[in-house]
């Protein structure tokens, strides 16, 4: 990723234990903003690539080895002693027990239960991302027939699945809603969530919290739409850059490979992948030919997680990867 005069590159770290919880220290007295919690890290040193830099922070501050991280979302900010970006990187496996080596405190949460305060304000949207399951399972019930998706849908819920997107756009309306009516509320049966992935006015129908853009669709939109959770697909750097200016909670990017429906179509391939969301301040999924085996592959490329139509329900692989040292 380039680099913009005036900003000041700082490289930050969630570490994550398996169950999902996560470390923020809270600054000193006699810094700026002391008594904020943050999520740790530092300022790269010119000459100094990121990775470098989170390693040698952590090590300063905490007193601990990286072992494994991936890079995650960049974050821009304007404090008033400087303008800032951020270069979150999951860290996921690290040699020795985390310890204040600045005087700051130490703490374990989650998004299930945050209860510090204050945060530093650019670490806010962190928070909602980190929320996100590394799955999306996109429903296929033109294919599988509808009470089939159903059963698998109940099956795949039990298993852990926590995303699911309702995407049957060839639906007539009145089965559409019906089948979409359904998806809703098994997931909110068992703590999930549904994306309707359609029209604004067929979303509409359903007073959805959770709304999915195709790209022409995100081309169009003069606006966020209003639902809680929005994100859109997006297949070029111009959709993605509309996706971050209209500050999507995620983005879906591919087709990464080929897939059953178009066989033919290579696809872009992870390295092209990797480069097309490099500096993302959103939370991206690699769609495309996806299985759970690639998740690794597409956090190693900087993507969150990964969405998929076909494998979350043809019973193979059946527990999903949610939380994963």
């Amino acid at each position: 990723m380039s680099r913009t005069a005036g900003l000041v590159e700082v490289a930050a770290a969630v570490i994550q234990r398996p169950d999902g919880s996560f470390l923020l220290g809270r600054r000193p007295p006699g810094k700026v903003f002391a008594g904020y919690w943050e999520f740790p890290g530092g300022k790269v040193e010119p000459g100094e690539g990121v990775a470098q830099a989170l390693a040698r922070e952590l090590r300063e501050e905490l007193g601990i080895e990286v072992q494994r991280a991936y890079p995650w979302i960049v974050q821009r900010f304007v404090y008033p002693h400087a303008h800032v970006q951020l270069h979150f990187h999951r860290v996921v496996q690290w040699r020795g027990e985390p310890r204040p080596h600045e005087e700051q405190l130490l703490a374990w949460t989650s998004v299930d239960d945050m209860r510090l305060a204050p945060i530093l304000p650019a670490n806010g949207p962190v928070l909602k991302a980190l929320a996100l399951p590394h799955e999306i399972a996109i429903t296929c019930a033109s294919e599988l027939g509808v009470p089939a998706q159903l059963e698998k849908l109940d099956a795949a819920l039990a298993a852990g699945v926590r995303l699911v997107m309702i995407r049957e756009r060839q639906l007539p309306d009145v089965q559409w809603r019906a089948f979409a009516a359904a998806v809703i509320e098994h997931t909110r049966g068992c703590a999930a969530r549904a994306i309707v992935n359609d029209t604004p006015a067929r979303a509409s129908m359903l007073a959805a919290d959770a709304i999915h853009m195709n790209g022409a669709e995100l081309m169009q939109a003069a606006r966020r739409p209003d639902a809680i959770l929005c994100g859109a697909s997006c297949h070029d750097a111009a959709q993605l850059a509309r996706a971050q200016a209209l500050e999507l909670d995620y983005a879906i990017v591919g087709p990464v490979l080929p897939t059953p429906s178009h066989p033919q179509a290579p696809g872009i391939g992870w390295e092209r992948f990797a480069q097309l969301i490099e500096g993302s301040t959103l939370p991206v999924f690699a769609i495309g030919g996806m299985q759970r085996r690639h998740l690794e592959r597409a956090w190693e490329c900087g993507a969150h997680g990964v969405a998929m139509m076909r494998a979350p329900w043809a019973g193979q692989d059946a527990t999903p990867i949610t939380r994963r040292p």
